[in-house]
């Protein structure tokens, strides 16, 4: 394996172009599968950072096109007095609004969306949890907009973000009954790591409870009040803990290493400071950005999420820590350290993240598998026009679909299992979790309601609307011959057939007995192959009295050749 971190210097080959958008988006469409071939990997990257929209237009709107009377139907509604009656559905519309997000981008790729998702899944909060839409909004806000930031800065406001503040019992912890909660997953899950590569302790439970102290005194406010119009964070002296805060010597004190560090209590503000509690908050993060496991714990998980679930004791010298020495330097742009946009840079070019054993090394979630299948084959997400209701009814119904997907397949948007996140971003395996007897037949299920349209056409509300079709007319796509080189295929050819059908469909390549396979036993079903050449003559020549029952024929074929290329564990993977 090449571990370089060196720029890979090539133009990028077509299966490189889309190794990098499959792990930067959630699937590239053909446009830009052409779009990034033979352009190098600095410019790639640059214009997947580029086309990024950090504060997406329009926001979250009303979908609820049935309920009678509804002024706010197709208007943004965040910033909405309170209604409980319709939180729940507000919070459900949020989801629409993010799986939009993530398949719109047939003209402009970019990486806002996988790093969203990314980081939500690195922070996590859990919409049922948290329960008022507009935290929920005023959370994911402030994941979008910091995903290519400081991280310290991320983790300075998330740690007041109302929506965090109430998943992790922020609100309860004052100084004479500390919540433990967010102190714990502030040193396991977001900044140092609970263990280091070789397994040791990077901190101590007495270290969780003076994080603990040291937090004391942050809540939200205007949660669930009706006719609010947002929440709020605030700094309530009265409950903070205003002792000095002893930590063990898994931080050491930076004057004399040999003593753990010592955050000084506060009952008034320091100056430059707004409260003692932001005084505080900040000598926390200097002394957890300090453990020297911090930039490692964060670039390995960056690393897993992007590259390859499997950490090898040659990535982490070669790849993990040089990146840690990196995220912890100081950045000449910003002149700050732990600045996240050099490190992604520094992975996704790298000659290390080209490399052949990283193509194809992580399993597709759910929201990959869906949304990349969609952009794939040339499906884009429908359009709402202001004021037309059928266009919302449509969008709700296609965004609807996707998330059903993928709840059922253990991916719920915005509800993730366990602060933990996903399974499959952290338990033992990794991205595995994603498939077991269960996910096959639901991944199985998916591909063939693709071909056969099932369930999948989305309609507006009133008469003589055109629905929107999810199925992938395997005809129409393989009765397109071009006589140009270097894209001519004969469509009267298994072979060729073959060879189109699975293009650029696969992370890896197919073997010679693998393509045999296909094209006797799944395709010609064991038929002579010139079976195949007749009956497509036969199409092609067709009456319009017979071209149904002609096209019937050759379309069974390719359906059920597709069904099984759908079901290969090389389509699950990418």
């Amino acid at each position: 394996m090449n571990y370089s971190l060196d720029a890979y210097a090539q133009p990028l080959t077509v299966a490189q172009a889309i190794h990098l958008l499959r792990r930067t988006t959630f699937g590239p469409a053909q446009n830009h599968i052409s779009a990034f071939t033979g352009i190098s990997a600095g410019l790639a990257i640059q214009t997947l950072i580029d086309n990024i929209d950090l504060n997406p237009t329009p926001q979250p709107i009303d979908l609820n096109t049935t309920l009678t009377p509804n002024p706010s139907v197709g208007q943004p509604y965040v910033g909405l007095p309170y209604e409980g009656i319709r939180s729940s559905d507000f919070r459900n519309y949020l989801r629409n609004w993010w799986i939009g997000l993530m398949a719109a981008q047939t003209n402009n790729p970019s990486l806002a969306e996988k790093l969203t998702m990314f980081w939500q899944n690195h922070f996590v909060t859990e919409a049922p949890d948290v329960s008022d839409h507009r935290a929920i909004y005023r959370y994911f806000s402030l994941i979008r907009t910091s995903i290519l930031g400081n991280f310290r800065d991320f983790v300075y406001n998330i740690t007041q973000d109302p929506a965090m503040l109430k998943y992790l019992n922020g609100h309860d912890n004052e100084k004479t009954k500390p919540n433990e909660n967010y102190a714990r997953e502030l040193q396991e899950l977001f900044v140092v790591g609970a263990k280091d590569f070789a397994g040791n302790n990077n901190y101590t439970e007495n270290d969780v409870k003076a994080a603990a102290r040291v937090l004391t005194g942050w809540q939200y406010d205007f949660f669930g009040k009706a006719g609010s119009t947002g929440v709020i964070s605030k700094f309530v002296s009265s409950r903070h803990d205003t002792t000095n805060k002893q930590f063990s010597t898994k931080y050491p004190d930076p004057v004399n290493p040999t003593l753990g560090t010592v955050i000084t209590g506060r009952s008034v503000p320091p100056v430059g400071y707004a409260t003692e509690g932001d005084a505080e908050l900040d000598d926390l993060l200097t002394m957890l950005f300090r453990h020297p496991e911090t930039p490692k714990f964060i670039c390995r998980k960056i690393y897993r999420f992007f590259v390859n679930p499997n950490v090898t004791q040659d990535i982490e010298t070669n790849v993990i820590i040089p990146l840690a020495n990196l995220f912890k330097s100081q950045d000449p742009v910003t002149g700050r350290t732990f600045e996240i946009k050099p490190v992604i840079k520094k992975l996704l070019m790298s000659q290390h993240f080209y490399d052949e054993e990283n193509i194809g090394s992580i399993v597709k979630a759910p929201s990959e598998l869906i949304i990349g299948t969609f952009q794939f084959f040339g499906f884009s997400t429908p359009v709402i026009t202001p004021g037309d209701l059928n266009s919302i009814a449509i969008y709700k119904g296609y965004t609807d679909y996707i998330y059903a997907r993928m709840n059922e397949m253990q991916m719920s948007i915005f509800a993730q299992p366990t602060v933990f996140g996903y399974d499959a971003y952290y338990q033992p395996g990794l991205s595995r979790n994603w498939i077991n007897a269960t996910m096959i037949g639901l991944r199985n299920k998916f591909g063939d309601a693709m071909i056969t349209g099932l369930n999948q056409t989305f309609s507006g509300t009133g008469t003589g609307v055109t629905p929107y079709k999810a199925k992938i007319d395997f005809l129409a796509w393989v009765d397109k011959p071009t006589t140009a080189a270097p894209n001519y295929y004969d469509a009267s050819d298994p072979v060729s057939i073959i060879d189109l059908l699975t293009k650029n469909l696969f992370a890896t390549g197919l073997n010679s007995n693998q393509k045999n396979f296909l094209i006797d036993t799944i395709f010609m079903q064991n038929e002579a192959r010139n079976i195949w050449t007749n009956n497509w003559n036969m199409y092609k020549t067709a009456t319009p009295a017979n071209l149904a029952s002609r096209a019937a024929s050759v379309r069974g074929r390719l359906e059920n050749v597709m069904k099984y290329l759908f079901r290969m564990a090389e389509y699950q993977i990418f």
